[in-house]
């Protein structure tokens, strides 16, 4: 674990130093650009998101230390706990409280309970380059927006602690200078070469994160439950978990050491406090088990089957039922 947490972290911060160096054409510095995007990504799969669950260590000044990676992505990990740890790990995939399968509202259908709109049908082919923009979203937009709501899903967020203001808007102005106004200053290049290469870096790191999140949960066979009149759900959670969640490319090392076991999401939403280095060693245990107690466990086998599967559900929902 602390192997490929050095392993990201150092290239992320070599990538960086390499494209202030200003010692490469325009093409070398845009594929650098890319690829450090790529790095932010994998930042965030196997170092922010461990260490955010409390899972990366024992420590908990080690897993607050190494959380506050998640800045090196232009986002703030304390909307990411709200939002992330308790809404969407608690009301998986349930409309109206996972505010994670509101992916650009209106535009794209994830939710089978929402109106079906004729440019849904289209959907399947528009809504990935849709996902690129994750990342862009987190950093200009969508942490302020969550940030000043009242709520997240259905969890009240109306007040915050006065620091969680200052580090929010600290941290993104930090973000803005290093990643805008420095590059401008520092690189012979035009002001908006410099942003085409900022897009760049959050297309690649957008695209990146967006897939492997969708291809947890919006994929063929797994479930949008609604709760009963009395808004309670009519399954145990952790039936809800093997109901909403699908592992993808279980066996690939490659899928394992990028995405920092969140090809397993059936593991890690069931044990989301085990670091994800473990996973495998309980994989066989988890499946084993569902199996006994006749309980749903989805997998694709490889990255590929489960892009298309993510693919022919968007065409599902796309239509009418």
């Amino acid at each position: 674990m602390w192997a490929k947490t050095l392993f990201f972290l150092i290239g992320y911060a070599l990538l960086y130093g390499l494209i202030l160096s200003n010692q490469f054409d325009i093409g070398t510095m845009l594929g650098l650009a890319a690829l450090l995007g790529v790095f932010a990504a994998c930042i965030g799969f196997n170092v922010s998101h461990d260490a955010l669950h409390g899972a990366f260590s024992a420590r908990p000044w080690v897993n607050k230390l190494l959380g506050g990676s998640f800045y090196l992505l232009g986002a703030n990990p304390y909307v990411w706990k709200i939002s992330h740890n308790i809404v969407h790990h608690t009301f998986t995939n349930i409309p109206g409280h996972d505010e994670d399968i509101e992916v650009a509202p209106g535009l794209v259908r994830l939710d089978p309970q929402d109106s079906l709109k004729p440019w849904h049908r289209y959907q399947q082919w528009y809504t990935f380059p849709l996902y690129a923009l994750t990342s862009l979203s987190w950093v200009l937009r969508k942490d302020y927006v969550k940030f000043f709501k009242n709520r997240i899903g259905h969890h009240n967020t109306s007040t915050h602690p006065r620091v969680e203001y200052v580090k929010l808007f600290v941290a993104k102005l930090l973000y803005y200078v290093f990643f805008l106004v420095l590059p401008i200053a520092v690189l012979s290049l035009t002001w908006w070469q410099v942003l085409i290469g900022f897009l760049v870096m959050h297309l690649a790191e957008g695209l990146m994160l967006g897939l492997v999140f969708q291809l947890a949960h919006v994929v063929e066979g797994t479930t949008f439950p609604l709760p009963d009149e009395r808004g309670n759900m009519q399954d145990a959670w952790a039936i809800h978990q093997l109901c909403t969640t699908a592992n993808f490319a279980p066996r690939s090392k490659l899928a394992a050491f990028l995405c920092g076991g969140l090809n397993r999401q059936i593991e890690h939403h069931l044990f989301p406090k085990i670091c994800h280095i473990h996973y495998p060693a309980i994989t066989d245990i988890v499946k084993r088990t569902a199996h006994e107690f006749n309980l749903p466990y989805l997998e694709n086998r490889s990255f590929h089957s489960a892009l298309y599967s993510h693919f022919r559900l968007l065409q599902t929902l796309g239509r009418p039922a």
